[in-house]
């Protein structure tokens, strides 16, 4: 009994004498911890102003209070004196890091790869890009995929990855896209007028821009007929019209302009987009 006294006694000596080692470790602990949330704090309110998704402003957010937290307990074990401890936690913590990075490496390259996209900001939320033959318009952003809606109806989820390393077409990025299309005339009609009538009838149609211009040129001479184009420019965060309807619109106007005109179409003439703009809707 008098043994069993003794070490409680001991140890209630030990406490005591520590205790005031403990209350200031705790303190700068939780200052440091405190500091890490102001710090988040801060940081999401200058996001907030930015072009930045607010996918990213909880990542950042629990990443720095996650950070602060951390560095508070790392300090606070080597303030009362268990600073092996404190090591053991950081070298066990790089440790459990390269194990889990091995073990997810696919998973742990998206999430980098979202981070950087973070600061880099090739695209947003409603704009139209490709990506390793995946086009469409961009419907939410994560850190570990982009989510993207095709123009058939298709929703598919885009690793970061693949959007960091491969090319990337962002559509819309200035605010605008272009259409084309493409007429057949017979030579014995006037290409020169053909082209003002096009332009013309392209120029009127709603949806196309005055500026940049609307533009046409013969694209070349077949065995058969003249091969007209003409150029156009439209809104591409337009939410009404997409690039399929103006296109149409414009194509129908002039086709009656040049009925009306009695030009002669060739049979054999198709129509054509740009590739990388066919068949795009918003």
């Amino acid at each position: 009994m008098e043994l069993f006294v003794d070490s409680l006694t001991l140890e209630a000596t030990l406490f005591i004498e520590m205790l005031p080692r403990f209350i200031s470790a705790g303190i700068v602990a939780l200052v440091i911890y405190f500091a890490g949330k102001l710090a988040a704090m801060g940081t999401i309110q200058i996001l907030q102003r930015s072009s930045m998704p607010d996918t990213y402003h909880s990542y950042f957010r629990k990443l720095i209070k996650g950070l602060a937290a951390f560095l508070a307990i790392i300090i606070f074990l080597n303030m009362i004196g268990y600073s092996t401890l404190a090591a053991s936690l950081v070298a066990g913590g790089g440790l459990t890091a390269v194990m889990l990075g091995f073990a997810f490496k696919d998973i742990g390259e998206n999430f980098l790869a979202g981070f950087f996209l973070a600061f880099s900001r090739p695209f947003t939320t409603d704009d139209v890009i490709e990506t390793g033959g995946i086009t469409g318009k961009v419907r939410s952003i994560q850190l570990r995929h982009t989510h993207i809606r095709t123009s058939d109806g298709c929703d598919v989820f885009v690793p970061s990855a693949q959007l960091f390393t491969k090319p990337l077409h962002n559509y819309t990025l200035d605010g605008l896209r272009r259409g084309s299309f493409t007429v057949g005339i017979d030579y014995s009609d006037d290409a020169e007028k053909a082209l003002e009538i096009l332009q013309d009838s392209t120029r009127k149609t709603r949806g196309v821009l005055k500026l940049p211009g609307v533009g046409a040129q013969i694209k070349g001479l077949t065995s058969d007929y003249v091969e007209l184009q003409v150029f156009f420019w439209i809104n591409a965060k337009d939410q009404e019209l997409g690039l399929a309807r103006i296109r149409t619109n414009a194509m129908n106007t002039c086709r009656k302009r040049l009925i009306k005109e009695h030009f002669t179409f060739s049979s054999d003439v198709s129509t054509s987009l740009d590739v990388k703009l066919q068949n795009q809707k918003d």
